[in-house]
């Protein structure tokens, strides 16, 4: 399997593990059922970049497990150092959204699915931590344009669309400013999620002998 990823290096880094630019985010250590509904996601066509569509485009299902498989036990290595602070004000708003959500306007605390450590959840839900502000950001703006979409019912999609661009911003930029504590995702819990999301509930393919 490392030998059918090379594609992936050049973009991604050794293992998945990142590289410097800002918009090509790890893959090592991720959970598995995440990756493996990413690469989905972008074959079919609801997450677009013309790299990706290309290069999944006829690949399939069983073999993008194996993929997300892959990079779901590789080392995630050494986490980039937590970028410097924006304004207080900025960074106090992004803290508020994170930690306790927006319930006048049923968003809820990233920590809420994302896990109290932000470090993703089993067996669908990334970890936000060790991500650049504008990476982050970019996805929020995917999502609430319509650019980037999940399996029904699609959370982000409504989470996202419930912010204003200033509380992107600001949500990205705490996110981006926090020391990573811890380097793998949760296991999954009996703990309810505060929305249905489908990427989270969705079947994965039986692992063949």
């Amino acid at each position: 399997m490392e030998a059918r990823v090379a594609a992936c290096i050049g973009c991604h880094g050794k293992a998945g593990r990142g590289v410097a630019n800002v918009y090509f985010p790890r893959l090592a250590g991720k959970p598995a059922g995440y990756l493996y509904h990413q690469l989905l996601a972008f074959r079919d066509g609801r997450r677009k970049y013309v790299p990706m569509n290309y290069l999944l485009a006829y690949l399939p299902d069983a073999y993008l497990y194996k993929m997300a498989q892959y990079f779901a036990a590789q080392d995630p290595g050494a986490f980039p150092q937590a970028a410097p602070a924006p304004s207080g004000q900025a960074l106090e708003a992004g803290r508020r959204i994170a930690t306790g959500g927006i319930p006048e306007r049923g968003v809820p605390a990233c920590a809420s699915c994302h896990g109290d450590e932000l470090a993703g959840r089993e067996p669908g839900i990334p970890g936000l931590l060790g991500l650049r502000a504008d990476y982050l950001s970019a996805q929020l703006g995917a999502w609430r344009y319509g650019v980037r979409t999940a399996l029904a019912p699609d959370c982000m999609q409504l989470v996202a669309a419930r912010l204003d661009e200033a509380e992107v911003a600001a949500v990205s930029a705490w996110l981006a400013s926090r020391p990573v504590t811890r380097t793998r995702p949760t296991p999954r819990t009996g703990r309810a999620l505060p929305l249905p999301c489908g990427g989270q509930d969705a079947p994965l393919p039986v692992p063949r002998p």
